[in-house]
């Protein structure tokens, strides 16, 4: 399967890519798209590296795999294409957003490529999903390639903000150097972990740019 990766990190990952499970991981997803629907559309499996250079990155959000619905998923975490419906845990992404920096915001897409662009990495634990079945792609072994994007982005960046919401993306944080960067943790946005209490409140947007400013780097207009 032909790998469409931003030249940047292809370099950085140039190592990884060679391994011989990422070579049976791309054989193992060709076969799944050729035999079965899957998401997101084969050519924006890699749409959160090509959207955020490793040079411009600032932030990086955790999800676990891409949305499962037909045209919903594009590549990158929590977002949906436009004219999609905004899924229930970006509603809730929108509204502590919203509370948290205090602005009026009535949003009409889901899109959250603008993010992106800015430097904020959006990326799933697996980059693919099987149509109406979550996690589905989980044995893939997507894991160990996105521990090892974490990984590189520890130890060869400084200074970036991980937002890790909810349990699997707290894991997913364990070999961050917190030293280094600043790490925020909340529950995660879905329906259930946000009307329990753990979402609503955190402020991970606010801290996310006052640390920014802090360090002398352009704060991430989350409104955009």
């Amino acid at each position: 399967m032909q790998i469409n990766l931003d030249p940047e990190w292809q370099s950085i990952l140039a190592d990884e890519i060679q391994k011989p499970y990422f070579e049976e991981l791309m054989e193992t997803v060709d076969e799944e798209y050729k035999n079965q629907t899957c998401y997101p559309p084969k050519e924006l499996i890699f749409a959160a590296f090509n959207y955020c250079s490793f040079n411009n990155l600032k932030v990086v959000i955790i999800g676990q795999d891409p949305y499962h619905g037909k045209g919903e998923a594009n590549g990158l975490a929590f977002s949906v294409n436009n004219d999609v419906r905004i899924p229930p845990s970006l509603r809730n992404i929108f509204r502590e957003m919203t509370d948290d920096l205090g602005t009026i915001f009535m949003p009409t897409s889901g899109n959250l490529e603008a993010w992106a662009r800015q430097g904020v990495l959006l990326l799933n634990a697996s980059l693919t999903v099987r149509e109406d079945n979550p996690n589905s792609h989980k044995h893939l072994k997507w894991n160990l390639f996105t521990d090892a994007v974490i990984q590189k982005i520890s130890d060869g960046k400084e200074q970036v903000v991980f937002l890790l919401w909810g349990n699997f993306a707290h894991k997913k944080g364990l070999k961050i150097d917190r030293n280094k960067h600043l790490v925020l943790e909340s529950g995660h946005p879905s329906p259930m972990s946000a009307n329990q209490g753990k979402w609503f409140g955190n402020k991970h947007f606010s801290k996310t740019n006052l640390y920014l400013k802090a360090n002398h780097k352009t704060e991430i207009n989350w409104f955009s």
